[in-house]
């Protein structure tokens, strides 16, 4: 079967996302309640009523959204769907991905992800870094504009996410340069994002470290799908290695565009966005149009994708 799954990242969460699935799958408010017993607060009650601005702090954002794709990923099972040829995650969204494929556990993702989402917001005090997405300017010349923005202050391409959409990070002053030497090079528009955290750039670096003890306590098994990770678009059967391609996460970009194109190697057509929103599935039209992409996010959308799943349309 030529079907894979994708998991989102930060920036995909909102208030009241899953209600409907929490209200008609035993399975999601299940998924809930088992995170919220590690988390040690009520993570439904907060994604159902919020507020927004505490949803939206990292170290909430992180297991809110690993819960969310979780949840949605057993509702699919639970429904009769299929198990994909393989897996990947942007982000935050390759923990939900291993733990979906059975190499980490759920608890332990759980309270992962909350640490990770400390350990970030804590290595770069709030309002001193960035990120921006440059938009319809090739990879190399936002690699260029970010060199010759950088003036002993860090600023680093941190997703390349689609041909033509490079995000950057890392020191304020240095992203607001880059961003207008990116325009000076032809790039269509620049939007600086509402983040937190400059993730995936050297800022990161200490939190990587921080990181890494910590996955060195935490079980990882090979799991039962492979997961294309995000620092060199290649899976890791051995959980050392997934361990070191987590940890160098932190501060390596994310390579999205050549994920996409190594699992389409492996002979995946069919693409599902698990989780929150559509941010995924948009970027794989940018990324490759012949191929198909879907959204698993309520219960419309599952119903929609298990039809196309029964009536063979993924091939």
């Amino acid at each position: 079967m030529s079907f894979a799954m994708t998991f989102p990242g930060q920036g995909s969460q909102s208030v009241g996302m899953l209600s409907d699935l929490g209200q008609s799958i035993p399975v999601v408010m299940q998924t809930f309640e088992e995170a919220s017993e590690n988390l040690g607060y009520d993570l439904w009650q907060l994604v159902q009523k919020g507020p927004e601005e505490i949803l939206g702090q990292t170290s909430r954002t992180q297991p809110a959204l690993l819960t969310a794709g979780v949840a949605v990923f057993r509702a699919w099972l639970a429904r009769g769907g299929p198990m994909p040829v393989s897996m990947a995650g942007h982000s935050l969204g390759e923990y939900t991905a291993l733990a979906c494929a059975g190499c980490l556990r759920f608890d332990e993702a759980v309270k992962l992800v909350s640490y990770r989402g400390e350990v970030m917001q804590a290595a770069v005090p709030l309002g001193t870094g960035a990120m921006a997405a440059i938009l319809g300017l090739d990879e190399e010349d936002v690699v260029s504009a970010c060199a010759e923005a950088t003036d002993q202050r860090v600023v680093e391409a941190a997703n390349f996410n689609a041909p033509g959409q490079v995000v950057i990070a890392g020191d304020k002053a240095a992203v607001d340069r880059a961003v207008e030497l990116a325009k000076a090079r032809g790039a269509r528009r620049a939007v600086v994002l509402q983040v937190s955290v400059p993730s995936h750039c050297s800022l990161m670096r200490g939190a990587a470290d921080t990181l890494a003890e910590k996955l060195a306590e935490t079980r990882i098994e090979s799991g039962r799908v492979p997961v294309f990770q995000n620092v060199d678009a290649r899976t890791h059967p051995e959980p050392d290695d997934i361990r070191s391609a987590l940890s160098q996460q932190l501060y390596r970009p994310v390579r999205w565009s050549e994920s996409i194109k190594a699992m389409q190697d492996t002979g995946a057509r069919t693409f599902a966005e698990v989780g929150p929103g559509r941010v995924l599935t948009g970027l794989m039209r940018r990324i490759d149009r012949s191929l198909e992409a879907m959204s698993l996010h309520d219960e419309v959308s599952l119903d929609s994708g298990l039809s196309r799943m029964q009536s063979g349309e993924e091939n």
